[in-house]
């Protein structure tokens, strides 16, 4: 692999393996992430997303494999590692007793910033991040959106190249999430490499280009990623002026299938089709037979089905059952998560 190479992955790792006594909390992780895309990991609690985001950040070593930041080895070289990362855990914790606008100066002045410029920086990161009005404020009285937002300010302080953020849209409230997509899909325009943990899967499946998945403490075989995005799942149908009970017999005539093959979620109708193809050509078979759809849509994001499919029980690397189709992952790229 070319210096060049690792430069555009951003982020490389190859064989992580991490453990804590007799637990195996990253046991064999390989991942890319590239410069100028937001990657999501995924996993269930206790998959290692945690443990390989603190190796990432050089915060801990692993036990086996390679990782490099920019081409930078944050084991031989933390302080090389640590000026080209923004690290953001999922808690804030630091300096209850500082006010927000005291907390980005002294992360500014750590990280070598003469204090009019880290002065400067904090004030343009609380008016990105909406805390401007509580620039003031000690840390310890902010709710936990806000501190959030003030941790995600914190990683920013030093205009990181590769961003590690665990949990970001954790206690953000509407409004403040979808400012953070915004803000997310800017960094990543800018060239930057964005790691973002979370277990928030709608979110996620909205800002993400790459997916990695985790399964106890195994980057998931891309070919079940792959798979996932190909498999069958449901999709909600709403009709206008009908009950749902009452459209089911209508919608089922229509598209030739089973009337208890429709299922009925509150207002919609449920009915699962192998592909995106297949649901389009429903759609048109619905909308020629002059059936009122108000709403059709997919009931599940592919990073949902494929994190469902993960929980099958299968091993991360273990071929799919004949008569079974393989799990897989997100809309773009394979990955990894790190425990928790």
């Amino acid at each position: 692999m070319t210096a060049q190479s690792l430069i555009t992955a951003g982020i490389v790792a190859d064989g992580v393996r991490r453990s804590f006594g007799d637990v195996h909390a990253v046991r064999n992780v390989t991942l890319r992430a590239q410069a100028g895309r937001v990657t999501g990991l995924v996993g269930p609690n206790g998959s290692g997303k945690t443990t390989l985001l603190l190796m990432l950040g050089s915060l801990l070593a692993p036990d086996a494999g390679t990782i490099r930041i920019e081409g930078v080895d944050p084991v031989a070289e933390p302080q090389a590692a640590r000026a080209l990362l923004g690290w953001m855990p999922d808690a804030l914790g630091a300096w209850g007793s500082l006010t927000s606008r005291e907390t980005l100066i002294v992360t500014g002045r750590l990280y070598g910033m003469p204090k009019p410029e880290a002065s400067a920086r904090a004030d343009a990161l609380l008016a990105e991040v909406g805390l401007a009005d509580l620039a003031g404020a000690p840390a310890r009285v902010l709710s936990r959106g806000q501190k959030q937002r003030l941790g995600l300010a914190r990683a920013l302080v030093h205009d990181p190249r590769v961003l590690l953020l665990d949990e970001p849209a954790s206690g953000l409230d509407p409004q403040a999430r979808i400012d953070l997509r915004r803000l997310l899909r800017r960094l990543a325009a800018e060239g930057r490499t964005v790691l973002v943990s979370s277990h928030i899967l709608s979110e996620l499946e909205e800002v993400v280009d790459d997916a990695v998945f985790l399964m106890a403490g195994q980057t998931v075989d891309p070919a079940r990623v792959e798979a996932a995005a190909r498999r069958a799942r449901p999709w909600r149908v709403r009709v206008a002026g009908a009950e749902p009970a009452d459209a089911r017999g209508r919608v089922a005539q229509v598209l030739a299938i089973p009337a208890d093959t429709v299922g009925i979620d509150r207002r919609d109708l449920v009915v699962s089709f192998d592909d995106e193809d297949d649901a389009a050509r429903a759609l048109r078979a619905l909308v020629s037979a002059d059936v009122e759809v108000v709403e059709f849509a997919a009931a599940q994001g592919t990073l949902e089905r494929a994190f469902l499919d993960l929980g099958e029980g299968r091993p991360p690397q273990a071929p799919a059952p004949p008569d079974a189709t393989p799990p897989g992952a997100s809309p773009a790229a394979p990955g990894s998560e790190g425990a928790s």
